[in-house]
């Protein structure tokens, strides 16, 4: 197998965690941290994708107790709403490059604008790895 034939599909995550927009923040934040996860997509009842919420998203709910006292709300009161993904054929290579021009963690994978998965840096890492060896 060569790079240009290693795509996002072959190394994607598809198990998520997802969360709804409605979704309590504090149980959003205990799930992420229960489950050693460092964000997860936010999708509405027909499954679309509409947020990512990260760590980052997540310490605005610190920042908002200690400046307001209020730990509550909804997970879309502080997910972000424009999210890039990546299409499920994308190849590896050209995700590389969008990981390093992005400065991104993690992408949701869409695979005809339905979530299918989620791939992160290390993914790619570990793909590129693999072909580099084989």
């Amino acid at each position: 197998m060569n790079l240009k034939s290693c795509l996002v599909r072959d190394y994607m995550a598809g198990q998520l965690i997802t969360f709804k927009p409605d979704t309590e923040i504090m149980d959003a934040v205990h799930e992420l941290v229960h489950r050693r996860v460092a964000g997860a997509p936010v999708v509405d009842d027909k499954g679309d994708l509409v947020g990512m919420l990260s760590e980052l998203d997540c310490m605005k709910v610190a920042l908002n107790a200690g400046y307001y006292g209020d730990w509550g709300g909804p997970v879309s009161d502080y997910m972000t709403a424009a999210v890039e993904s990546v299409d499920a054929e994308m190849n590896i290579v050209d995700l590389a490059q969008k990981f390093l021009d992005s400065g991104y963690r993690r992408f949701p994978v869409l695979r005809n604008n339905r979530l299918v998965g989620q791939i992160s840096r290390r993914d790619a890492l570990r793909a590129l790895s693999e072909l580099a060896v084989s």
